[in-house]
């Protein structure tokens, strides 16, 4: 097992690292014996990237700070044929999580960081992949990846995630988005062949794009407490069923090609046709907003 770790600790982020400069801080190499990948990151602050690449690194992992401006939590191990990686990053935040709650709530003025971390991940493995996002903005692009299962997890951050080119190259199991305060847009999840879908939101934002064809059977659950939920459909040849149970302080907005059949249930066209394999939500809402769109 071969770590450059202590190599960043003496050497990439040693002393006369200029801010400004880009420069790999942490990189995890492959190994025969592992055949999957756990990776869990966890950030409070600043623009993080993740995109696909054709290295064999499980990880690499770059960015523009320097040793004084962060500190981190980094461990590996190998664990009946799956290497576990976890990675913590920790921005000095002047004000903390208190002053970003004022800001998502009041409309205040939110500093924006500088600073980024550029991550990448290989399309030789595949990932249990665990992605916590404290404030900033995130962008995944998972394109061509292995995903088996995905975990998104934000605090006030703004998270992009998606396939911008490729479908991932396995079936998902379960795909797992939470938006807390901050806003999170999932763009072509049938690229994801995630067979379950779970959103999560408390008091932030959730726009999910199923507009594409699906690829496998799609199970979508999800809970809206005081955010929104916005869900764009795919064209009226794809079966949809549609449960939702709501309260009085909510409200629910569905497309004019879903229509009740009782019991806060709504199917499109194609399911009174054939209702096989339909793409199914199951959701709740208590004092926020869910709106079904259909794609253009």
């Amino acid at each position: 097992m071969r770590m450059l770790f202590w190599l960043l600790l003496t050497g990439v982020l040693g002393p006369g690292t200029g801010f400004g400069q880009v420069k790999r801080q942490f990189n995890v190499e492959n190994q025969e014996s592992c055949r999957t990948v756990s990776l869990s990151v966890r950030a409070n602050r600043g623009n993080c990237y993740i995109k696909p690449s054709q290295n064999s690194d499980i990880l690499n992992v770059f960015s523009n700070q320097d040793a004084q401006s962060f500190s981190h939590n980094f461990s590996k191990e190998v664990r009946n044929q799956t290497c576990f990686v976890s990675l913590t990053l920790e921005e000095d935040v002047s004000g903390g999580f208190g002053r970003t709650i004022s800001t998502r709530m009041f409309g205040q003025p939110e500093s924006r960081s500088d600073k980024y971390w550029k991550m990448y991940l290989t399309d030789m493995k595949p990932y249990f992949l665990e992605l916590n996002y404290g404030m900033g903005e995130a962008h995944v692009d998972l394109s061509g990846l292995s995903i088996r299962r995905l975990k998104i997890s934000t605090g006030s951050a703004d998270v992009n995630v998606g396939y911008e080119s490729l479908e991932n190259n396995i079936d998902m199991d379960t795909l797992y988005v939470k938006a807390d305060l901050g806003t999170v847009k999932v763009k072509n999840i049938n690229f994801s062949r995630a067979h379950n879908v779970v959103a999560d939101v408390g008091f932030g934002n959730m726009t999910l794009d199923f507009s594409g064809r699906p690829l496998v059977s799609n199970r979508v659950k999800g809970s809206v407490g005081a955010g929104n939920l916005t869900i764009i459909l795919p064209d009226n040849s794809v079966p949809v069923l549609v449960k939702v149970r709501e309260s009085w302080l909510c409200s629910v907005s569905m497309s004019k090609n879903l229509k009740s059949i009782g019991n806060n249930t709504y199917v499109n066209e194609a399911y009174e046709k054939n209702p096989r394999n339909p793409l199914q939500f199951d959701l709740d809402v208590s004092m926020g907003n869910i709106i079904f769109k259909q794609s253009n």
